[in-house]
């Protein structure tokens, strides 16, 4: 059986992303180690706090040079901060340097500046809408609800790398599709079926 390499870096929901993977009958492996990570047919960069420190984290470990590489034959899914470190550049708390598989930029969410409504971070689930086909959502219902946790988005500067996207004031960037390598901005693992589907197609992939 194919298996996933679940990419450690000290800043993912590792558990949850794994927990999720066994539930659909995934072999998958955690570790921040290339030696192992070389093992996998396909990768997962999870994700939880700030952009600096990921970027900062995956650097030092090496771990920045071994993804750009592997994923020119290995499919690699980023998810939620994973996802936005796939950009070209981050500017939370100051400008810094993403691994460039996607071309654009992660920004703040702009929407709660101008209606209140709309709080920071955006938390809950938001229906998901198709942008560009992407392999990573074949099967899914147009319109399906995803949670979300996140204060930035990922903007695309080429459209075509843009999969799908939702409203919350303003439109964000959903899902990214580029060849290899994907990234959503929600938690498919915190997402229920339609989560799980999502993880399905990408083992599908390897």
């Amino acid at each position: 059986m194919k298996k996933i390499g679940i990419i450690d870096y000290g800043m993912g929901n590792l558990c949850s992303v794994r927990n999720a993977l066994d539930y659909i009958g995934a072999e998958c492996f955690i570790s921040g180690e290339e030696k192992e990570l070389e093992k996998a047919d396909g990768f997962i960069l999870p994700g939880v706090g700030a952009f600096p420190d990921a970027a900062q984290k995956l650097e030092e470990t090496g771990l920045s040079a071994f993804i750009k590489e592997r994923r020119k034959e290995r499919p690699l899914l980023g998810i939620c901060l994973g996802m936005q470190l796939l950009f070209e550049n981050g500017y939370e708390f100051r400008h810094c340097k993403g691994l460039a598989l996607i071309k654009g930029d992660v920004v703040r969410l702009q929407a709660g500046e101008k209606n209140k409504k709309y709080k920071i971070p955006h938390i809950g689930y938001n229906s998901v809408t198709s942008v560009n086909s992407s392999s990573i959502t074949a099967g899914i219902d147009e319109g399906s609800y995803f949670y979300f946790v996140h204060s930035y988005k990922g903007v695309c500067s080429d459209r075509g790398q843009l999969a799908s996207v939702t409203e919350y004031g303003e439109e964000v960037t959903a899902i990214v599709s580029a060849g290899n390598v994907f990234g959503t901005q929600f938690h498919p693992e915190k997402s229920g079926e339609v989560g799980l589907a999502l993880l399905k197609n990408f083992t599908n992939l390897l």
